[in-house]
């Protein structure tokens, strides 16, 4: 697969990932502490949210290759609703030891670099997952320190053992 660029941020491009499908990779080495890209799409409430979550849902239990959801919580009232092509965020993938965070400045969601990244390097965060359905969510990041599901780091104490 061609690389695709992005031009809204002068970090990143688009390629293959090993982890799953396409990824977000360091297209110049990147410091500690950069916003390195906004996670950007329709702003929604919770209930509209709940609504295309359960379609999505319903659409994937009939054809496996369409469930991805790109909701992400915004506030307390709203999600942002990332499944447009001009996001590019929305192809970071999860890693259960991640090079970046997400974080919610002034009402805008930016993947912050939480250690230095190498040019080349894919762009992992934790999507924090909730311990409810951690079984519909297995992990393929690979990293030593993975407990085999998505999952907020504070839930991993409350799994049995490591699937290996």
């Amino acid at each position: 697969m061609d690389a695709m660029k992005n031009t809204k941020s002068p970090y990143v491009i688009v390629k293959k990932s090993s982890i799953h499908n396409r990824g977000v990779f360091a297209r110049k080495d990147i410091p500690k502490g950069a916003r390195v890209i906004e996670y950007v799409g329709e702003k929604i409430t919770k209930a509209q949210a709940e609504r295309r979550a359960d379609e999505v849902m319903a659409r994937a239990a009939c054809n496996e290759r369409s469930g991805a959801v790109y909701l992400f919580v915004l506030n307390k009232r709203y999600d942002i609703d990332g499944n447009v092509a001009h996001n590019t965020a929305r192809l970071i993938n999860h890693s259960c030891d991640p090079n970046c965070e997400a974080e919610i400045i002034r009402g805008h969601i930016w993947i912050i670099a939480v250690r230095d990244i190498k040019k080349g390097e894919e762009l992992t965060y934790n999507y924090g997952y909730d311990f409810e359905g951690y079984q519909d969510h297995p992990c393929r990041c690979r990293s030593f320190r993975c407990p085999g599901f998505i999952l907020a780091e504070e839930y991993w104490h409350k799994l049995q053992k490591k699937p290996r």
